[in-house]
């Protein structure tokens, strides 16, 4: 099994410019913890244009992630093990393995199923896994039904309305060197992958979930998301949670993501 291994500084400057663009307060600092998921921040895989595919991304294929032979790319969900978190100003390790690439067949045609798992070490101790799944698509038909996507639970004990913009979208893509074309390319992302605008990355709506949730919850011991439908640039989302259970709930009541929290033992 390939092990791709990378390793970085967690600059606390890119943990302060994603906290300021997502009007956050707090600091980051050398030698202080850095909120969950801010490993997203790190970890950057540059790739010449030469080496990029259509959408952005770097070319399947040529690294652990296999070519499934469809172009259309989408993050399906995850899990998260938190064991220690990650400190600002320190070098870190991130192993990826390739865990699973399975092909199917959906409503709409092939689809590719990929389950990255990262290991993220510090101080010689694994910090964090992280498995991330991947969905590989066709490109949507000129006649193609979009499958109605789930309406979305009512019954949130609490809650928080968010809203989203390009200027945001760019800045989260640009922070975490993602170059996928259907968060900053309106063209693209509505000519191409036939979306009505800009898509909000998911993993995004996954760390405002994940935010929402500790400041209920307290710090998390594991957390897993699943995305069940885009949130497009111009709408606002409303986070939802009902005991460990999270969700993200659209304007027009879709459900966009579900979430599970284990907040750590005290």
């Amino acid at each position: 099994m390939t092990v791709e291994i990378q390793t970085d500084v967690m600059d606390p400057a890119r943990a302060a410019a994603l906290l300021v663009a997502l009007g956050q307060e707090g600091a980051a600092a050398d030698g202080s913890p850095l909120p969950s998921f801010f490993h997203q921040l790190y970890f950057w895989s540059p790739r010449p244009p030469s080496q990029l595919g259509r959408d952005g991304h770097p070319r399947v294929g040529e690294g652990v992630i296999p070519d499934m032979g469809l172009p259309r790319r989408m993050w399906a969900g995850g899990r998260l093990q938190f064991d220690a978190p990650l400190i600002a100003g320190r070098k870190a390790e991130r192993r990826t393995t390739c865990e699973n690439a399975t092909s199917k067949t959906g409503r709409t045609g092939p689809l590719g199923f990929v389950t990255l798992r990262h290991e993220i070490w510090q101080d010689d101790a694994v910090c964090l896994t992280e498995w991330q799944d991947l969905v590989y698509r066709q490109d949507p038909a000129a006649d193609e039904i979009k499958p109605t996507p789930p309406t979305a639970r009512t019954d949130e004990t609490d809650q928080r309305d968010v809203t989203f913009d390009s200027t945001l979208l760019f800045r989260y893509s640009a922070l975490t060197f993602n170059g996928h074309r259907i968060h900053y390319d309106l063209e693209y992302a509505r000519d191409v992958e036939g979306y009505t605008g800009l898509v909000v990355h998911g993993p995004l709506l996954a760390q405002l979930l994940m935010r929402f949730a500790e400041d209920i919850l307290g710090p998390l011991a594991q957390f897993s998301f699943r995305a069940t439908a885009p949130l497009i640039h111009f709408e606002t989302a409303t986070l939802c949670r009902e005991g460990h259970a999270l969700w993200v709930r659209g304007p027009d009541g879709r459900q966009c993501m579900t979430a599970k929290a284990v907040p750590r033992s005290k």
